[in-house]
């Protein structure tokens, strides 16, 4: 299960929202599995349908998160045209095995809502797990 802040829900979304049409992604660090300390990323594709981190900015922020002794609690991106689950792609960059990977739809069908799910992808299997928004 993750629990996690309406405030950093409202930042994911918020970051999902201002990128589309494509794809938002980033990180939630924190200590001891709870998310703290958002962390906006560049999706290096600039597309609606991929996102992958560029490679000098998700250095930059991993060694920043061990300097702080944090980790990659969640792993967020968003789905622009579809609903909030993990795709092969995703399943296949998905290398945090301790990490939340949240998921944010904001296809047109929702209008003003977003639809945002959590699962753990390891070793390629994929668990939606209940989200706690406190």
């Amino acid at each position: 299960m993750l629990t996690i802040s309406q405030d950093l829900v409202d930042k994911i979304i918020a970051h999902a929202r201002a990128d589309h049409p494509d794809e938002a992604c980033g990180v939630i660090a924190g200590r001891g599995g709870v998310p703290e300390r958002f962390v906006p990323m560049e999706n290096a594709e600039r597309s609606p349908t991929f996102y992958r981190f560029d490679s000098i900015e998700q250095l930059k922020v991993w060694r920043e998160m061990d300097d702080r002794d944090e980790e990659p609690v969640v792993i967020y991106h968003s789905h622009t045209a579809t609903e909030a689950y993990p795709s092969r792609t995703d399943v296949s960059y998905a290398s945090e095995p301790n990490a939340h990977y949240v998921l944010v739809s904001t296809r047109e069908e929702l209008g003003e809502q977003a639809e945002l799910r959590s699962y753990r992808i390891v070793d390629g299997v994929i668990t939606e797990e209940e989200v706690t928004i406190t």
